[in-house]
């Protein structure tokens, strides 16, 4: 497509003055923009007046379609986990904010919603709050900067699980296959909704693919996703005992998310164990491999947790990164 018919596509007039300057005019929002050039414009550089211009006109529009408008945006980009979080913390926002015309939401009033859900709520979900209403007003309000004044983060007072505790579950579990295979993917690092996602074929050799993950859309169905970062997507060597075992069950685990974590719980209270997270597991093996010596970098590579430098680091440390889980997941599962 020649340039003049893009102009003429994207709506965009453009006309000689009698000064020999030509004017641009373009409609947004239903608001003109007119830009004068003082030379005939080249298509890049009436773009680029046309989106320089438009950030300086006001988003008409309540907060909460403004936010549904993001939400729906980040749709196919973000988990739908991530997807539910957003609407849930959009539907518990007070109405008179919600309603609040985007362009007129000052710093005054993000703050003030702020300090009300904090008196009430923990400070990282308050936090999850002013996160959600900060990306909403960036993509809205692309020059209003929040500087608000939040909760301290508080430390977790959670049980850490201890060597001992995951060698005495794995030893009460290992009749156990429905629950004793979870398990050992758990404290390797996995995240229950990867363990639920896996397949047989997922295994090769001693090598364990994880690719995607169970996980609830928005109308509560399970389904099966890509993971949802790079650093997700990875292989693991995991040991003999465990392929075979996989191998003699027939599959990796087939029942639900929750029912694993209700098992674990019934093992930590027959064994007189303070009661932690599934998820803790992944926490004990980060801090288990830290103790044997292991770089973050593969630490993070094996239990799938992103930075810029593991995402750097992942490829120049496979062949050591090997090494590292074999030398972990050897001693753990016997």
């Amino acid at each position: 497509m020649e340039n003049k018919d893009r102009i003429k596509a994207l709506n965009i007039l453009i006309e000689e003055l009698p000064s020999g300057s030509y004017r641009v005019r373009k409609t947004i929002n239903k608001q003109t923009i007119s830009i004068v050039f003082d030379h005939n414009p080249s298509q890049l550089e009436i773009m680029q007046a046309i989106t320089d211009k438009s950030k300086k006109i006001p988003t008409k529009g309540s907060f909460e379609s403004c936010a549904k408008s993001y939400i729906a945006s980040k749709n196919n980009v973000i988990s739908p986990s991530t997807i539910r979080g957003y609407t849930a913390i959009l539907d518990k926002l007070p109405d008179d904010f919600k309603r609040m015309d985007v362009s007129k939401v000052t710093q005054i009033d993000v703050q003030n919603l702020i300090n009300d859900h904090a008196k009430d709520h923990k400070p990282k979900t308050t936090r999850n709050v002013h996160g959600f209403i900060s990306a909403v007003l960036s993509q809205y309000r692309p020059d209003m900067i929040l500087h608000t004044t939040l909760p301290q983060k508080m430390p977790s007072e959670g049980y850490i699980p201890t060597e001992k505790d995951i060698e005495r579950i794995l030893e009460a579990s290992k009749d156990d296959t429905f629950y004793h295979i979870p398990f050992q993917l758990g404290i390797m690092g996995l995240r229950r909704s990867e363990i639920c996602a896996l397949e047989l074929s997922d295994i090769e050799g001693n090598t364990l693919s994880i690719t995607k993950a169970l996980v609830e859309d928005d109308d509560n169905n399970w389904v099966i996703k890509q993971t949802k970062t790079t650093a997700g997507t990875r292989q693991l060597y995991i040991p003999d005992s465990l392929v075979k075992e996989i191998q003699d069950h027939g599959k990796v685990y087939d029942g639900y998310q929750n029912s694993i974590i209700k098992g674990l719980h019934r093992y930590q209270d027959s064994l007189g164990i303070p009661r932690f997270r599934f998820h803790d597991l992944r926490h004990f093996f980060a801090s288990y491999a830290h103790s044997q010596g292991i770089s973050d970098a593969d630490i993070m590579a094996s239990g799938g947790w992103k930075s810029d430098y593991t995402m750097k680091s992942v490829y120049r440390h496979e062949m050591k990164q090997k090494e590292a889980q074999k030398t972990i997941f050897d001693k753990l599962i016997k």
